[in-house]
């Protein structure tokens, strides 16, 4: 199988800074979105892909190596706010795709997040939210308080849960796919979220046929629709 990958970042049409992250080199695809102002933001976040990208060119990857790099992030990012005390309170959601390792049986992607950064699966049948935010109205939505429209329209949707950069760490969700040909998928920060319902989303992944026209696509129907926030998007097409 080949996996190919398209990838397309934007600061938006209000932000003035950038403090989204993001690697997109086999076997670890993930994007990161900082916070914590201007230039701490963008360093949690640069820390957390700079983790990751330790782990590139590995073939033998398992689960574990990704949470144990995103552990270190975790480390690195409040060694540097200990460091630089205008950086206190900084940290970043994550989220991302790494192609684990093994022989003899089906390819595998572990499919991990920590906030409300997020991984969208597309395939012929339409498109399946992977991950599951760690936010404030996620815990609503489960609680049966709100539905998932009043969600994405709630003045606190962008109060996450989990972030890296905090003590003690946090838990990190991961799931597993199998890797197939025909698949599709999306790891965004939540400027794409936000912004596009999951119908907008499926019908920019519809008509673009490739990964990088797909990836430039969905940030710029972003823009379109207001640009609020930093907006990344990595997109990985699966094929024989």
């Amino acid at each position: 199988m080949q996996v190919t990958v398209g990838s397309a970042t934007d600061v938006g049409r209000v932000r003035s800074g950038n403090e989204d992250a993001f690697l997109a080199e086999l076997p670890v695809l993930a994007v990161a979105d900082g916070m914590g102002g201007h230039a701490a933001g963008e360093v949690a976040s640069g820390l957390t892909v700079a983790a990751l990208s330790e782990l590139v060119g590995r073939s033998d990857l398992a689960v574990e190596d990704v949470v144990r790099q995103l552990g270190r992030a975790n480390a690195n990012i409040l060694a540097s706010a200990r460091e630089h005390p205008e950086q206190e309170g900084m940290g970043t959601t994550v989220a991302g795709v790494a192609l684990l390792g093994g022989t003899g049986g089906e390819l595998r992607w572990a499919v991990f997040n920590v906030g409300d950064s997020r991984v969208y699966e597309h395939d012929g049948s339409g498109l399946t939210q992977v991950t599951v935010d760690h936010s404030l109205v996620q815990e609503l939505v489960e609680a049966g308080v709100l539905s998932a429209e009043q969600a994405a329209r709630h003045p606190s949707r962008n109060v996450v849960t989990r972030s890296l950069g905090r003590e003690p760490m946090v838990d990190v969700s991961v799931a597993t796919l199998p890797c197939r040909p025909g698949q599709r998928l999306v790891v965004c920060s939540d400027g794409l979220s936000d912004e596009l319902t999951p119908a907008a989303l499926d019908t920019v992944l519809r008509s673009a046929p490739g990964a990088e026209e797909a990836a430039t696509a969905l940030v710029q129907a972003a823009l379109e629709a207001g640009g609020h926030d930093n907006v990344t998007v990595l997109v990985i097409d699966v094929t024989d």
